[in-house]
């Protein structure tokens, strides 16, 4: 089906898509990808995850658990449109791959559950986009279960995601009876029989017309509020027509003021025609989203989305296996062609581009070239790393990575064998570096290889990985979490004099210095710890600029281990109110070692805490098994915070902290007979017990 609203294309930059699919775990993506991708004739059989037969998920571990793990991009064409397509993680554990995803798309549909509405992830990673102003559009999966609603799903979208939700359609019949849509910017019905490949427009039945029209003046009356060119119009002639209508929504989608809601069942390929129109419709090209920028030489600068540009690209995606190493690429500006000679701007590496690839997922098609606004893979690169820039030498410009996440679980990884602990250690190198969000270090006190990651599924699925693709028998000890050191109560004017003689020029440092709790949040938001703030109120040039530097350099060398277990500590402020110097021994080094001392000593005489991570976790039961579940949350320190009945389940959500959640799975499942599902988001830190700090 052609759509008659697009606007007219003069530049081949406006006809490419680059877009995400988001959403809560199980709410759909895959099944949304392969159908897109099977009706844009990029495929020609359509892919089932209960089948293991989907083309993004062809990993074999995303396969055998039914689930996303990697971001996968496909390439694909639609009513003349180049759309490239990334299926993000719902889970989690796999959010790192979802944020450097969000990173260089233009876009993104997100997608929900016609019966849970918005879920915990479907909040998360919509709050992701948020951070990263990446437009969305809203598509209602699963209209055909029971106890699907659009109207509830379009409410909870309002009430917890706080966007205006535009609903462009109807649903023609009910869960079991869902055949299609009535099109409310046309006015017209799109029905899909049994196996139907393609949507039948008819004219809106009659039993559906009154309430069709009343839909078209709730969403003109809705748009007119909100745009001012349709509440010009929409005051001149009491109704918006459909062209107007149109450009109105694509205006207010590229702002971020509404999202257009539509809806359909991915699973019985209805509704994902309309929904690839309104990708074409709404969401931006390449040329509708901001330049660009990036610093050079200190100063920031802008390069357009244009193909004659200097050479930018971003790297987000690595795969480094044995035969080869493959990295992932959004052109920003420019051309790259095969053979060129890049530059890694964070290192000053020059790489060589020996093959670039349209990319479906594990199949990829040979390019020549590719432009500003793409999405390719480039097989060549040796040491560019996911967050790395890659520019064309003359005209370096540097761009800002994705943030990645500090990892929150850690388990002790070792070969069974020690003639394999070499290969291990290859091989952990080389997860690390495709996933930035897998740490690997070797613990000074026990010599153990530790691996950290953002939680208990990310890690197992990090060591089968190992198991699998390198052959290695690898033994894992029980995950730990990642603890921190906060002050309760602090104290002042602690003085710390730093003087050391032992030949030639010595070292002198006095610093005197406060320490207090910094804000009521020792978490910090989202999971980010509230940090560390520094200041000086010396005065009189007692202590020189140069030597306050040196002071919170040393402060901050302090903050990698606590007094309490020799957890990093943060949520502090620490204030030099006073100082001296020496004419011949004060030097910076000086001055660092008295910051670094002074710290340690002031952190041993305030009365400190020990924070845990703490996560929100949903648990989806059915009603007779609620009292077991309750009871079993209770003794792993949770605190529920709220149950909500939906047609014969409970779903419960509590808070309770991560150290309590493992092997969480196996028990709901014996609790509940295997009908049992949660999922958990990160909402930062919080006080340990008073038995959890003394076990530490």
């Amino acid at each position: 089906m052609r759509t008659d609203l697009r606007p007219h294309l003069t530049d081949p930059l406006a006809a490419v898509r680059n877009l995400g699919i988001l959403a809560h775990v199980d709410a759909g993506k895959t099944t949304v990808t392969e159908r897109i991708l099977y009706l844009t004739g990029t495929t020609h059989k359509r892919g089932e995850v209960h089948d293991g037969t989907t083309v993004t998920d062809f990993d074999s571990q995303e396969r055998d658990r039914g689930i996303t793990i990697f971001a996968a991009a496909v390439s694909c064409a639609w009513d003349g449109h180049r759309i490239n397509l990334i299926d993000t993680p719902g889970h989690v554990d796999f959010s790192d791959e979802v944020e450097r995803s969000l990173r260089v798309l233009d876009g993104a549909v997100a997608v929900f559950d016609a019966v849970a509405g918005v879920e915990p992830q479907s909040e998360s990673v919509w709050r992701r986009a948020d951070r990263h102003g990446v437009p969305r559009i809203a598509f209602v999966n699963k209209l055909d279960r029971a106890g699907a609603d659009l109207d509830t799903a379009v409410a909870s979208i309002r009430d917890r995601l706080h966007p205006a939700p535009l609903v462009v359609q109807l649903p023609i019949g009910t869960e079991d009876a869902f055949t299609g849509v009535v099109d409310l910017l046309r006015m017209r019905a799109l029905v899909w029989a049994d196996g139907a490949e393609s949507a039948e427009e008819i004219p809106v039945p009659e039993d559906l017309l009154e309430e069709a029209r009343r839909r078209r003046r709730l969403l003109e009356e809705a748009v007119a509020e909100l745009h001012p060119v349709a509440l010009e119009e929409f005051c001149a002639r009491s109704a918006l027509s459909a062209r107007t209508l149109s450009a109105a929504l694509r205006d207010l989608t590229r702002t971020g003021e509404g999202v257009v809601v539509l809806c359909g069942s991915a699973y019985r390929n209805r509704g994902i025609e309309p929904l690839l129109e309104a990708v074409v419709a709404y969401l931006p090209s390449p040329l509708d989203v901001p330049a660009v920028r990036g610093t050079h030489g200190g100063a920031e600068q802008e390069r357009a989305a244009d193909p004659q540009a200097p050479f930018a690209g971003l790297v987000f995606k690595v795969n480094a296996t044995a035969t080869g190493r493959m990295t992932y690429l959004r052109v920003y500006a420019g051309t790259v062609e095969k053979g060129q000679t890049v530059v890694d701007v964070g290192t000053g590496r020059t790489e060589r581009i020996g093959r670039i690839l349209r990319v479906r997922a594990d199949r990829h098609a040979e390019l020549e070239r590719a432009v500003a606004g793409d999405i390719v893979a480039v097989i060549g690169p040796k040491s560019a790393r996911a967050g790395a820039t890659l520019c064309a030498p003359a005209a370096p410009l540097l761009l800002e990575p994705p943030v990645v996440a500090d990892p929150v679980v850690s388990v002790a990884v070792e070969a069974r064998r020690s003639t394999e602990t070499e290969r291990l250690v290859s091989a952990l190198a080389r997860l690390a570096e495709e996933d930035p969000s897998l740490v690997v270090r070797t613990d000074p006190e026990t010599g153990q290889t530790v691996l950290s990651g953002m939680g208990e599924l990310h890690l197992e699925v990090a060591v089968e990985k190992i198991r699998r693709a390198h052959g290695l028998d690898a033994a894992v000890g029980r995950p730990r979490v990642s603890y921190r050191e906060t002050v309760a109560r602090g104290v002042s004017g602690l003085v710390y004099r730093h003087v050391k003689q032992d030949g030639g020029a010595g070292q002198f440092a006095h610093v005197v210095l406060d320490v207090e709790p910094l804000g009521a949040d020792p978490g910090g938001v989202e999971g980010s710890p509230a940090g560390f703030v520094f200041a000086s109120t010396v005065v009189g040039g007692r202590v020189p600029q140069e030597y306050v530097r040196a002071v919170e350099a040393g402060c901050r060398d302090a903050l990698a281990e606590g007094p309490l277990g020799g957890h990093p500590v943060t949520g502090l402020r620490v204030t030099l109110t006073d100082g001296a110097t020496h004419a011949k021994d004060s030097s910076e080094m000086a001055f660092r070692a008295a910051g670094r001392f002074g710290l340690r000593e002031a952190l041993r005489a305030s009365a400190m805490l020990l924070l845990e991570p703490v996560v929100e976790v949903t648990v989806t039961v059915p009603e007779d098994a609620v009292g077991g579940v309750l009871g079993d949350l209770a003794a792993r320190r949770g605190r529920v915070s709220g149950t909500l009945t939906r047609v014969g389940t409970s779903v419960i959500t509590a808070t309770v902290p991560l150290a309590e959640l493992f092997g969480y799975a196996t028990r709901l499942r014996s609790r509940t007979q295997g009908r049992g599902v949660f999922t958990t988001r990160p909402t930062g830190l919080a006080p340990a017990s008073s038995q959890e700090a003394s076990a530490r």
